[in-house]
């Protein structure tokens, strides 16, 4: 299984560097440990606590679950992409607009676990895939470069960021 260490400064735009401290020193054990860390958490919210937003115009669990699907979605796309020498360049993408198109809070909490533990599943059969060479590899996103290495990282600090979130502010 390969390590997926940190990334170098200048293989992510500066706004990444949060979530990458965020990340542990290797993405893949992240990305592991998390998968089951964060099915844990949601298996104890009711149905009400999956509805509640903590301040007016703040998502509920069920969107924050719902764009944390959607993001990993992005991020692992734009690994893939990158690992397999793409060099379109590919764009950005807003959750404020992403999110309230998904219609989250009409699913149920367990539903959206199961997805998120489905995406989670793929993401790591893509990154325990690739060698030192593709996670080197590099593109641009949203008008930044990024590398395959950094998105890992990325991946993993973002789900932290916003798991904090829910335990913090949600009461989870």
């Amino acid at each position: 299984m390969p390590i997926v260490a940190k990334p170098a400064a200048d293989e992510h735009a500066p706004y990444y560097a949060t979530y990458i401290s965020l990340s542990g020193p290797d993405a893949l054990t992240g990305l592991a440990e998390q998968s089951a860390s964060t099915q844990q958490l949601l298996a104890t919210a009711s149905e009400a606590q999956a509805m509640h937003r903590y301040a007016p115009g703040k998502w509920s669990v069920k969107e924050v679950m719902g764009h944390l699907c959607d993001a990993e979605r992005i991020f692992a796309y734009r690994a893939l992409r990158f690992a397999r020498t793409d060099t379109t360049e590919l764009a950005g993408f807003d959750e404020n607009l992403y999110v309230p198109a998904g219609n989250f809070d009409a699913r149920s909490l367990p539903d959206l676990a199961a997805e998120f533990a489905a995406i989670r599943a793929a993401t790591l059969a893509l990154y325990r895939g690739l060698d030192e060479a593709a996670l080197a590899r590099c593109g641009i996103a949203n008008g930044q470069p990024m590398s395959v290495r950094a998105l890992g990282h990325v991946l993993v600090g973002h789900e932290a960021h916003h798991v904090a979130i829910l335990r913090e502010r949600y009461g989870l």
